[in-house]
C-alpha cells in the first residue's frame, strides 16, 4: 500500500485546506515530518487513519475531537486521501460526524452524521464504489489486509508504541502475522481434518452402534422365547460376539424343532375331539328339525276348513268383477255430474252478486275483453306519465337542495372572509420584530462568545500573574545561588596562591614570578579538591536553578500571548457590561424568535383559510348553476306531464288509473269465463252419466246377476282380496314345504334313529364335550404359536448373524481411516503427539517470523554495530501454552540469548524498527501477502545516540534501494539537515498549516 495524496480540511489543528503531495515527498524513499510542538504532525497521521479506518489511532480516539476548533462555524471537517494498493488507486474522503451551526437545531446546532466515499480510478477516470460507511470499511480491510490496530502497529508506529510487536504475546502475534501472511487457508486444513476425523468417528460409532443393536435384537429373540439359560447373555459375549450368535442359532433351532413336535400332537387331538362334537351335535340337531316338523303338520291338517272357505269367497269376488268397469263408470260420472252442477250454482251466485249479466254471460265476456285490449295498449303511456311525475319531484328536490348549497356557501364566504381580515390585522404588528430575528441571534451568539472571552481573559490574566510571581521568585533564587556560585568561585581562586605556595621550594623559580627566592608563601585556608568540589555544587544549583527560571520564563510568555489573544477578542470589557449585554440580546432574540414562530403558525392559518374561501368561491357558482339548471328541467317536465294527463283522464272513467280500471275488468272476465265453462262442464258430465248407465243395463243379464246390488255384495275390497289369496297361498305352500321336509335324508335318518333307539347326547353332556374340545383347539393354537416364534426367531438370529459378519467386515476399513485421522487432526491442531503444542497454522506462522527475524537482523546489526540479531525460537511454552512464535534477542558480544523485554530504550527501539521493516520486507515477497510501501515512525530517534542515530540513518538510506518510503516524525536536529525532503507543519493563533520544503544545508 502506498499513499499518494492526502487532503485535510477542518480536521484536527488544521482549520483551512491543506494539500500534500506524497508522491513529492516519497521521491527520495526519506522524508521528515517536524514542526513546533503541538502543531500537529501527529493529526497528519491521524488523518490518514482516519480516512482508512474512519478513526484514529489508540487512546486519542477517546480523548480527541476530530473537528478543528479553529475552523468557521459552517466549516465541514473532511480527509481525502488518495492510494494505491494491490495494483489498484483508490479515493477514500470521508468526513466525521460534526455540530452544525443550524437556526432550528437545538441551541443553535444540529448534528451532521458522518459521510464516507469510496472511488477507483478506472479506465482515466473516478468510478464511485460506495456512500456506506458500513461498504466502505468492509471493502478497505479487506483490500489493506489489516484492521486499524495491525495497520498502527505494522506501518504507522505511533508514539511510545514501537515495541509493541517486539514484546507481544503469541496469540497477538499469530493474529497479526496470520492476517498479514494471509494463512486463513491453513487454518481451513485444520478445521477440514478435524471435521474428517469428526466424520470419521461418527462413522465407526455409528458402525458400533449397529452392531450392538444387532447383538441386542438377537438377545431379544431369545428372552421373548422364555430362554433363561443354556447360552450366555449379550454382555457377557462381548469378547467372542459371533461365537455367541453361533451358539444362540443352535439353541434356538433345537428349541424350534421340539416346540414343532408338540404342536403336531396338540393339533392331532383336538382335531380328533372336534370330530366328535361335530358328530354328537349334528345327530342333536337332525332330531331337533324332526320334532319340529311333527308339530307344523298337524298345525296345517286343523287350518284345511278355513282355506276351503277362503277360496269360495274369492271365486265369487272374480264373477262380480268382471261388472266391476261398469259399476265404476257409473258412480265416476254420478260423481262428476253432481260437482258440475254444484259449480255452475256457484259462479252465477258470483255474477249476480257482481251485478252481472248472468243471463247472457257470453256476449258480456266478449264485450268485457274488447274494453281490456283498449287498456293495456294505453298502458305504456300512463307508465311514462309516472315517469315523467317521478322525475319531476326530483327535479323540484334538486332545485331546493341546489339553492340552500349556494346559500350557506355564501353564508361561509362571509365568515371565512372575516376571519382572513382578523388575520391580517394580527400579522401587521409580528412582521417588523420576525424580520430581525437572524440579525438578534446572531447578536446573542456574539454576545455569549464575548462573555466566554471575557470569563477566559480573567482567567489567563490570573494565570498570568500567578506564573509572574513564581518567575520572580525563581529569578531572585537563581540571583542568589549564582551570587553563591561566583563567591565559591572567588575563593578558590584565592586560595590558589597558597595552593602554588605549597608546591615551592628553595633554589627552585616560581612558576608564577620566575623568583628562586620566596620571602612570604601564602598559606592555605583549605584544600584545593574540597574547595572544587564546592564550586562544582555550586555551579549545579546554579544551573538548574537557570533551567527552572528558562521554563516558567516560556510559561510567562505563554500566558501572555494568551491574555494578548483574548484582549484583542474583546476579553478586556467589563464583565458586568458583557453579561447584560447577553441577557438582553437573548431576551431580544428569544422575542424574536416566538414572533417568527407566531408568524409562521398565522400564515399557515392564512394559507388554509385562502384555500378554503377558493373553494367556497367555486362550490357557490357550481350550486347556483345547477339550481338553475334544475328550474329548466322542472318547466319541460311540467308540460309532458299535462299532455300526458289530459289524454289518459277520458279512459279511467272515474278510477285512479288506468291499470286499477284494467284490474277491475280482468276481475269480471274471470267471473264471466268461469261461468261460461261451468254450463258447458255440467252439460259433458250428464251426457257421460246417461252413457254409463245404459252400458250395466245391457251387461247384467249376462252375468248371472240380478241387479247392480248383487253385484256390489260379492265385490270385496282389494286389501280383503290380497288377504284371501294370500292365507290360501301359504295354506298351499305350506303343504309344499312339508312334503318337501319329511322327504328329507336328515329327518328319514333321525326317525329311522328314533325307531331303533338311537337319541342324541343330553344337553349337559353335550355341553362337557363341547368344553373339552374347545380347550383342545386352544392348547394347539398356543403351542403352534409358540413354534412359529421359535421358527421365526432362529430364522432371525441366522439373518442377524449374516448382517453381523458383513457389517462388522465393513467396518474395520474405517476404524482404521478414523485412527489415522484423529491421529493427523490432534497433530495440526497442536495436541496428541505434538510436543510443541504447535499448530499447522502457528508452524507456519513461525517459518514466516523466521524469515522475518532474519531480514530485521540485517537492520539490526548495522545500527548496532553488530552488537544484536533476532532470531525466532519455538521453545515449548511454558503452562501448556502454544508456541512456535517467540523472539529472542542474540547479544553476540557475550554470546548469550535474552528476552526482548531486557534491551533498553535505544535499544529497544532499533530493534523494533528492524523488525517492522523486515516485516514488510517478508510480507512483500510473499505471494499473496499484504503490500507494505509506505511506512511511518512517529518520534523515538531521541532515545539514540550520536553513534546510534547515525547508524540507523544509515539503515532508513538504505530503504530507497527497495522502493519503500519511510516518513519520520522528530525533533532531531541533525535529522533535519541530514532529509532533504521534508514537509513543516507551522502552528499559528488561527489553526496550522503544511509547508513541503527541502532542508536548508547546515
Amino acid at each position: 500500500m502506498r499513499i499518494h495524496r492526502l487532503d485535510i480540511e477542518a480536521f484536527g489543528p488544521f482549520a483551512t485546506a491543506q494539500h500534500i503531495d506524497f508522491d513529492q515527498l516519497s521521491a527520495q524513499g526519506l522524508f521528515l515530518l517536524n514542526g513546533a510542538t503541538g502543531a500537529g504532525k501527529t493529526s497528519i497521521l491521524d488523518a490518514i487513519c482516519f480516512a482508512l479506518y474512519g478513526s484514529v489511532p489508540g487512546a486519542r480516539q477517546e480523548g480527541k475531537r476530530l473537528r478543528s476548533d479553529h475552523a468557521a462555524p459552517g466549516a465541514e471537517p473532511r480527509v481525502v486521501c488518495e492510494f494505491s494498493a494491490r495494483g489498484r488507486r483508490f479515493e477514500v474522503s470521508r468526513s466525521p460526524a460534526w455540530e452544525r451551526p443550524s437556526a432550528r437545531g437545538r441551541n443553535g446546532f444540529t448534528t451532521q452524521q458522518a459521510k464516507t466515499l469510496l472511488r477507483e480510478w478506472v479506465s482515466g477516470g473516478w468510478e464511485e464504489k460506495s456512500s456506506r460507511n458500513d461498504e466502505v470499511g468492509a471493502e478497505l480491510s479487506d483490500l489493506l489486509g489489516m484492521d486499524r490496530d495491525q495497520f498502527t502497529r505494522v506501518v504507522m508506529l505511533p508514539q511510545g508504541d514501537f515495541a509493541a510487536f517486539l514484546r507481544s504475546k503469541a496469540a497477538d502475534r499469530l493474529e497479526l502475522l496470520q492476517k498479514l501472511f494471509g494463512t486463513q487457508r491453513f487454518e481451513a486444513v485444520e478445521r477440514q481434518i478435524a471435521r474428517q476425523a469428526a466424520e470419521a468417528a461418527r462413522a465407526v460409532e455409528d458402525n458400533a452402534a449397529e452392531l450392538t443393536i444387532l447383538l441386542g435384537r438377537a438377545a431379544s429373540e431369545r428372552e421373548q422365547l422364555g430362554l433363561s439359560d443354556a447360552v450366555t447373555d449379550v454382555e457377557t459375549a462381548a469378547g467372542a460376539p459371533e461365537v455367541w450368535l453361533a451358539a444362540l442359532e443352535t439353541e434356538l433351532l433345537a428349541e424350534s424343532v421340539r416346540r414343532n413336535d408338540e404342536a403336531s400332537a396338540a393339533d392331532a387331538r383336538a382335531v380328533r375331539l372336534a370330530e366328535q362334537l361335530q358328530e354328537e351335535q349334528d345327530k342333536a340337531q337332525r332330531h331337533a328339525r324332526l320334532a319340529a316338523g311333527m308339530q307344523r303338520r298337524v298345525l296345517h291338517e286343523l287350518a284345511a276348513a278355513r282355506a276351503l272357505e277362503n277360496k269360495e269367497k274369492l271365486g265369487g269376488h272374480r264373477r262380480a268383477a268382471v261388472l266391476g268397469g261398469q259399476l265404476e263408470a257409473v258412480d265416476a260420472t254420478e260423481g262428476k255430474y253432481r260437482s258440475a252442477l254444484g259449480d255452475r250454482d256457484k259462479t252465477r251466485e258470483q255474477l249476480l252478486s257482481a251485478g252481472l249479466d248472468a243471463a247472457h254471460p257470453v256476449a258480456a265476456l266478449e264485450k268485457v275483453k274488447s274494453t281490456l285490449a283498449v287498456l293495456d295498449a294505453r298502458l305504456p303511456d300512463e307508465r311514462r306519465m309516472e315517469d315523467v311525475a317521478s322525475r319531476l319531484a326530483a327535479k323540484r328536490e334538486e332545485h331546493s337542495n341546489h339553492l340552500a348549497a349556494a346559500q350557506a356557501a355564501a353564508e361561509s364566504l362571509e365568515r371565512l372572509r372575516a376571519d382572513e381580515s382578523a388575520l391580517r390585522a394580527g400579522m401587521e404588528p409580528l412582521e417588523p420584530l420576525a424580520a430581525q430575528a437572524d440579525d438578534l441571534e446572531r447578536e446573542a451568539a456574539a454576545a455569549a462568545g464575548l462573555v466566554s472571552v471575557v470569563s477566559r481573559h480573567a482567567a489567563a490574566a490570573a494565570e498570568l500573574k500567578d506564573v509572574s510571581e513564581r518567575h520572580t521568585q525563581a529569578r531572585s533564587k537563581t540571583q542568589d545561588l549564582r551570587q553563591a556560585w561566583l563567591d565559591v568561585r572567588e575563593a578558590r581562586l584565592a586560595n590558589a596562591a597558597g595552593e602554588l605556595a605549597a608546591a615551592l621550594a628553595p633554589g627552585h623559580a616560581c612558576p608564577v614570578c620566575g623568583s628562586n627566592d620566596h620571602p612570604s608563601p601564602a598559606a592555605a585556608a583549605r584544600s584545593a579538591l574540597s574547595i572544587a568540589q564546592e564550586e562544582d555544587q555550586a555551579n549545579q544549583l546554579f544551573e538548574a536553578s537557570e533551567k527552572a527560571l528558562e521554563r516558567i520564563a516560556e510559561e510567562v510568555s505563554s500566558a501572555a500571548q494568551l491574555l494578548a489573544g483574548l484582549a484583542a477578542q474583546g476579553g478586556s470589557a467589563d464583565p458586568d457590561e458583557s453579561a447584560a449585554r447577553l441577557v438582553a440580546s437573548e431576551a431580544a432574540a428569544l422575542e424574536a424568535r416566538k414572533a417568527r414562530g407566531a408568524l409562521d403558525k398565522l400564515r399557515s392559518k392564512q394559507d388554509a383559510l385562502a384555500k378554503r374561501i377558493t373553494l367556497l368561491q367555486e362550490e357557490h357558482s357550481g350550486s347556483m348553476n345547477a339550481a338553475m339548471q334544475a328550474a329548466s328541467a322542472v318547466e319541460v317536465l311540467q308540460e309532458q306531464h299535462r299532455a300526458l294527463e289530459d289524454e289518459l283522464e277520458g279512459l279511467r272513467q272515474g278510477f285512479p288509473s288506468l291499470r286499477e280500471r284494467s284490474g277491475a275488468l280482468t276481475s269480471q272476465r274471470l267471473l264471466l269465463q268461469a261461468e261460461v265453462d261451468a254450463v258447458n262442464e255440467l252439460q259433458r258430465a250428464g251426457t257421460a252419466r246417461m252413457e254409463a248407465l245404459a252400458a250395466l243395463e245391457r251387461a247384467l243379464p249376462g252375468s248371472g246377476f240380478s241387479s247392480a246390488e248383487d253385484v256390489r255384495r260379492e265385490l270385496l275390497s282389494a286389501s280383503d282380496v290380497v288377504a284371501l289369496e294370500k292365507a290360501f297361498a301359504d295354506f298351499e305352500a305350506e303343504a309344499a314345504r312339508l312334503d318337501e321336509l319329511f322327504a328329507g335324508e336328515d329327518l328319514v335318518m333321525a326317525a329311522k334313529e328314533v325307531s331303533i333307539g338311537e337319541l342324541p347326547l343330553p344337553e349337559d353332556e353335550l355341553s362337557v364335550a363341547k368344553t373339552e374340545a374347545a380347550r383342545a383347539m386352544e392348547a394347539a393354537k398356543e403351542l403352534a404359536l409358540s413354534a412359529g416364534l421359535a421358527s421365526k426367531a432362529a430364522r432371525s438370529v441366522q439373518r442377524i448373524r449374516v448382517e453381523y459378519r458383513n457389517l462388522a467386515e465393513a467396518g474395520r476399513e474405517p476404524r482404521q481411516h478414523a485412527t489415522l485421522l484423529a491421529g493427523l487432526a490432534d497433530t495440526l491442531r497442536g495436541a496428541g503427539e505434538n510436543n510443541y503444542r504447535m499448530s499447522l497454522n502457528s508452524y507456519v506462522l513461525a517459518a514466516r517470523l523466521e524469515q522475518v527475524a532474519i531480514a530485521a537482523s540485517e537492520r539490526l546489526v548495522a545500527m548496532s554495530d553488530g552488537r544484536y540479531t533476532l532470531q525466532h525460537t519455538d521453545a515449548r511454552a511454558a503452562r501448556n501454552q502454544k508456541s512456535g512464535l517467540g523472539l529472542e534477542v542474540v547479544d553476540e558480544w557475550t554470546g548469550q540469548r535474552r528476552d526482548t523485554s531486557t534491551l533498553s530504550g535505544g535499544e529497544s527501539f532499533m530493534a523494533s524498527l528492524s523488525l517492522a521493516l523486515g516485516l514488510a520486507d517478508v510480507v512483500q515477497q510473499e505471494a499473496g501477502g499484504v503490500d507494505i510501501e509506505t511506512l511511518f515512525v512517529d518520534e523515538g530517534f531521541g532515545s539514540l545516540d550520536e553513534q546510534a542515530l547515525e547508524q540507523v540513518m544509515d539503515a532508513l538510506e538504505g530503504l530507497r534501494d527497495g522502493g519503500r518510503v519511510v516518513g519520520l516524525v522528530s525533533h532531531v536536529a541533525e535529522m533535519k539537515q541530514r532529509i532533504s525532503s521534508q514537509l513543516h507543519v507551522v502552528k499559528g493563533r488561527h489553526g496550522s498549516s503544511v509547508v513541503v520544503a527541502e532542508a536548508m544545508p547546515a
